[in-house]
């Protein structure tokens, strides 16, 4: 049999490998039209900023080294120009040559990829109008920097890419501003966890605009100069970076009746095969699934891509490994800051009908004598199944593998209350004796058995709807003197058990503290003293002040 793979960068490399492992007797070929193959994109950032000093690091083997290895060819600097699905036949380029030339498949694997997405007024060519998807534009990049002057730098997005170029760029000391067209910024998060993001690149010294596109250019022999924006201001720049995402390159299958995705990108079974046969497809071309419901998603990693790949190539020489969907799991640094997310946020999961409760979480990463720093949590959980449904983290503080944690627990249909019980490891130098993991998942199973959480902006919500509340502020005289919550009366919890009767029973009632913690006590005495309706009020009054400073900024 006779596999040819086209493409050669995570996902391509990854069928290959596997293939071979798996088969001695099949012959594989893999056509790259660039010179660069099995390359880490998501070093890049780092090479540009300066944190990874050498490029050709992230470039670790050559397709010497795979003949030798695996004895698959890669051939570089050849461009598959068509394929005949029925012939089973392609026409390839040899860039160096011009040469056409052709070749033959039993068994194709489309690793293609994805093209980052252009728009006007930069969809003509400029000399420091860049986007980065490859080595070539790493190294182009960073030759511009070194041979002009540049100070200035304008960064159209703030996705993954976008942010982690934002930093790098303001590590080597330039002015960087980013411009988003919606009215968040990382729109795969809630915009208030957004909000914590952005809060953390304004204090670092990057200037934030939203929702804002570009009109036009100014540039002079082929430089861009300015940018006039769609609210008429115009903003000077040396560079522009392009970060708008990317689209999967589909160009050399769309002449097929090959099935396509909502986000046109390519549909494939578990075992990566498209509806065309013998075409199989892994990576950014491809379309995935939610584990959580199924239901299409398409959010390009490479882990992702290597994971199909090996699946890919699995599957070409008859083994039984299948892709098993996505969580949509991400992470970026935000200078000392991480904010990751996996699975649905609370905008999703309503917009999809689900009953959700909703926790923000507040504590140290590890114990706070010995200079545990806090992270927010947000945790959603189904009320009607008991099932995590979705994590986002921002703090300095071990979010990497909390984040981590809910993956696994998500992945594995784990309840909120199996949380509690997981036997993570503790010591105070890397967590607290009540680990946030913990926490989140005894906190969400006491939400959905008779101790409810309410979200700071569902309460905003209900008040502006007309809903009477009776809200209870139970810190201190000094804390609520200081500031509170509009129409709270100020009762601490040591003082209830004592005042409870001032109070009216009968009326719903908010409980809340400083982080929540305290307010949960308080809830639980209202309700065993006879309450018919007691809240906490979900992140305590911390959390109220930045939800309710992101709804005023909207």
């Amino acid at each position: 049999m006779k596999i040819v793979v086209i493409g050669s960068v995570a996902a391509g490399t990854s069928v290959a490998a596997k293939a071979r492992r798996n088969s001695e007797v099949d012959e594989i070929v893999v056509y790259e039209k660039g010179q660069d193959i099995s390359y880490s994109v998501c070093g890049m950032p780092y090479y540009v900023g300066g944190e990874v000093e050498d490029l050709e690091t992230l470039i670790p083997r050559d397709a010497a080294w795979f003949k030798k290895r695996f004895n698959v060819d890669i051939m570089t600097g050849i461009e598959v120009i068509s394929i005949d699905e029925n012939q089973q036949a392609l026409v390839l380029k040899n860039f160096e040559t011009g040469e056409l030339f052709e070749d033959y498949y039993d068994r194709l694997v489309l690793a293609t990829g994805a093209t980052p997405r252009i728009i006007a007024p930069f969809d003509e060519a400029y000399q420091n109008v860049f986007t980065m998807h490859n080595m070539v534009d790493t190294r182009a990049i960073d030759a511009y920097l070194q041979h002009h002057s540049v100070q200035n730098v304008t960064i159209f997005g703030t996705g993954y890419v976008g942010l982690e170029l934002m930093e790098q760029f303001q590590k080597r000391g330039l002015d960087v501003t980013l411009v988003q067209r919606s009215a968040q910024i990382m729109t795969h998060f809630d915009g208030d966890m957004a909000y914590r993001a952005e809060q953390v690149i304004r204090a670092n010294g990057v200037h934030v605009l939203k929702s804002v596109t570009a009109k036009q250019v100014t540039a002079q022999d082929g430089v861009v100069s300015a940018v006039e924006l769609s609210n008429q201001t115009t903003i000077q720049t040396d560079l522009v970076l392009l970060a708008l995402g990317v689209e999967p390159q589909t160009q050399l299958v769309d002449h097929m009746k090959i099935a396509k995705g909502p986000s046109g990108a390519l549909k494939v079974d578990q075992q990566m095969l498209t509806t065309v046969p013998n075409i199989y497809a892994v990576g950014d071309v491809v379309e995935s699934f939610s584990v959580i419901d199924g239901s299409p998603l398409y959010r390009p990693m490479g882990s992702t891509a290597n994971k199909m790949g090996r699946i890919a190539g699995n599957s070409l020489t008859g083994g039984g490994l299948t892709h098993r969907g996505i969580l949509g799991t991400g992470i970026v640094r935000l200078f000392d800051t991480t904010i990751a997310q996996t699975g649905f946020t609370e905008a999703v999961a309503r917009a999809k009908d689900y009953d959700v409760e909703v926790l923000y979480n507040i504590k140290p990463g590890h114990a706070d004598y010995l200079n545990g720093t806090e992270n927010v949590i947000k945790a959603i959980a189904g009320r009607q199944t008991g099932k995590l449904l979705g994590v986002q983290i921002i703090g300095k503080d071990g979010v990497d593998k909390r984040i981590d944690v809910f993956v696994t627990a998500i992945t594995l249909g784990a309840k909120v209350a199996d949380l509690f019980h997981l036997d993570l490891a503790y010591q105070p130098l890397y967590a607290t004796t009540k680990d946030p993991v913990l926490y989140t998942g005894m906190a969400l199973d006491n939400a959905l058995h008779g101790r409810p959480l309410l979200p700071p902006a569902e309460l905003e919500q209900r008040l502006a709807e007309g809903e009477r509340f009776q809200i209870l502020d139970v810190r201190s005289k000094q804390k609520y003197a200081d500031e509170h919550v509009e129409h709270a009366i100020n009762m601490p919890l040591a003082e209830i058990r004592d005042r409870f009767t001032e109070l009216d029973m009968d009326i719903p009632t908010v409980t809340y503290c400083n982080k929540g913690v305290t307010a949960n006590a308080a809830q639980n005495l209202l309700l065993n003293l006879g309450f018919k309706s007691v809240y906490n009020l979900s992140g305590g009054f911390k959390n109220y002040q930045v939800v309710k400073a992101y709804l005023n900024d909207k």
